[in-house]
Formats: C-alpha cells, sequence, structure tokens
C-alpha cells in the first residue's frame, strides 16, 4: 500500500484519532461484516513499519490473518476469488490518501513485521540553492541554508554497520536501540528534462522532473528504532549547515545517550520506499531470528 501521512496522525491506531491502520481496520471490517466488537476473531493488521505521524509510504506491507470464511464474505455479487474481491473493494472505499497496491495470500510463515529482510526509507530536503515545487510541499522539508552533501555524506558513512543508535532513537518497551545499517547516503538529484534527447523542443523547454534538484538522504536497514531515521537527518543536516563538526556526529555515534541536539527532524521529508523479504522458505526462519533482543 501507499499514503500521503500529512491527514493522519502516524500507522499505529489510536483512540479518537486518525490513523492509517484505523482507516484501514475500519473499511475492513465493514466490507467483511464483521462487528467492531467483535471479540471471537477481531480484525488487526500487523505492519513492516510503524510510520509516524506525517510520515509517508510508498510501499508498505501488512499482513492480516482471517479466516476463509469471513474473507468470503466479500465477494457478493462478483464473480471473482475473494481476495481479488476484497481488493476491489478496499481499493473502492479507502479515502484518497491509501492506496491499495494489491493483496496476495501469504506464505507459510510469512510475518509483515518480523521476515522483512530490510527497509529503505528516504528523506527529501530542498535546501537554499533548489526550488522546491510547490506540489511536493507535503513531501519535501525546506531548508533555508546551503547544505555541504560531501561533508553529510561523512557524517552518514559512519552509520553504516551494526551500531548501538541510542543517540538517535528510543527503543520499545523491552527492546533496544542496536540496528545495522547497509547503506547511507547523501546525493541531489540531477537536473533531468522530461523529454529526453531524442524528442528534443529547443532551449525554449527545459522542465526538470518534480524532483531534480532535491537532496535526498536514502537509508536501508534491517529495522529502525522510534525517530531514528528522523533524528539521523537531522544531525547529518546540522553537520551539513555547519552548526555541528563531524566529531560531534562522530561522538554521538560512540556515545548512545539521547540528549536534545539529536532529536528528529520535521515528518513530511520522510517516506518509506520499500520492504525487502527472503525466498518463501526463508520466511519462518527469519522471523524466528529477528525476534530475539538484538546486542553488540
Amino acid at each position: 500500500m501507499a499514503y500521503d501521512g500529512g491527514g493522519f496522525f502516524g500507522w499505529a491506531k489510536q483512540p479518537d484519532r486518525r490513523t492509517v491502520q484505523g482507516e484501514i481496520e475500519r473499511i475492513l471490517h465493514t466490507v467483511l461484516r464483521v462487528p467492531v466488537d467483535d471479540a471471537g476473531e477481531p480484525l488487526r493488521l500487523t505492519v513492516a513499519g510503524r510510520t509516524d505521524t506525517g510520515v509517508h509510504a510508498s510501499h508498505q506491507v501488512c499482513h492480516l490473518d482471517i479466516s476463509e470464511t469471513i474473507l468470503a464474505r466479500c465477494v457478493g455479487h462478483m464473480n471473482v476469488p475473494p481476495v481479488v474481491a476484497l481488493t476491489r473493494r478496499l481499493q473502492r472505499m479507502l479515502p484518497n490518501d491509501i492506496t491499495i497496491h494489491g493483496i496476495n495470500e501469504a506464505p507459510q510463515g510469512f510475518d509483515a513485521r518480523f521476515s522483512a529482510l530490510e527497509r529503505t526509507y528516504v528523506y527529501r530536503i530542498a535546501d537554499r540553492s533548489s526550488e522546491i515545487d510547490p506540489r511536493m510541499r507535503g513531501f519535501v522539508l525546506h531548508v533555508d541554508d546551503d547544505l555541504d552533501l560531501e561533508t553529510m555524506n561523512q557524517a552518514a558513512a559512519m552509520i553504516i554497520g551494526l551500531h548501538d543508535f541510542g543517540s538517535f532513537a528510543t527503543p520499545n518497551p523491552g527492546g533496544t536501540t542496536i540496528r545495522e545499517v547497509k547503506t547511507a547516503y547523501w546525493r541531489c538529484i540531477p537536473q533531468r528534462p522530461l523529454v529526453d534527447g531524442e524528442m528534443t523542443m529547443g532551449e525554449r523547454y527545459r522542465t526538470p522532473s518534480m524532483e531534480s534538484g532535491l537532496a535526498c538522504f536514502t537509508i536501508v536497514a534491517d529495522a529502525f528504532a522510534r525517530n531514528m531515521v528522523r533524528s539521523l537527518v537531522n544531525g547529518c543536516v546540522q553537520v551539513g549547515i555547519g552548526k555541528r563538526s563531524l566529531d560531534w556526529f562522530a561522538d554521538k555515534m560512540a556515545t548512545p545517550l539521547r540528549e536534545g541536539s539529536t532529536g528528529p527532524i520535521a515528518p513530511q521529508g520522510l517516506t518509506l520506499e520499500h520492504i525487502e523479504y527472503p525466498d518463501d522458505d526463508q520466511l519462518a526462519i527469519r522471523a524466528e531470528t529477528i525476534r530475539a533482543k538484538r546486542t553488540l
């Protein structure tokens, strides 16, 4: 699925607040004709990554444990398999800031959260040297400074590997802030015209793609602790505008202690882009392994 996080108080269901999980579960109870207060088989989604308030997703993954009997209730007059019927009904009934890319019967042992091998997030920034497209204002953070991406990439290089990110994240109850980051880097999206060289319309037509000129931070890890990505972005930005030094960033990585200067940056620039899973025969093994409490 994908969603525009600007209108939600994050993924996780909360009383009296609009959340992605809450919206989808509400529609599921309607199309599957399951009472909301049904204690026998409540409809509860398990998600790969619980995004915070204001954070977006282009390819989020979740799973739902459900009986074949209840699933069949959504078919109605449609002469299609139940999974297809459920997909069509959700796509039609969900609000326009949530999109269902597809629904499939999960392989044996699949768990959307614990079976995942890695997650990819991208944070997009328009600094003083770039022009922000007003159509992207809900997905890009504007910074009124010039960013030094070379220095920011020196900071990002320190992130890669197995570390305790206690300076940049808060653990879940009973959990840790130890995570393995596989890739982390900043780059400026090049100016790419919409019309390629074989279809040139001359100097008068040089409209760039919407992301041209943006500074983008891409990070891939096996998992992320709460506020980890946005706090790392904030640390890199402070280095990139000259407010903090690389030695300061290195000290934060070496000493996993949370304090005010390593809090999270604004959420609107962050998007969950991809979830990677192992082959079907490794799903259950992966889920069992990742449930174990991590150590360095």
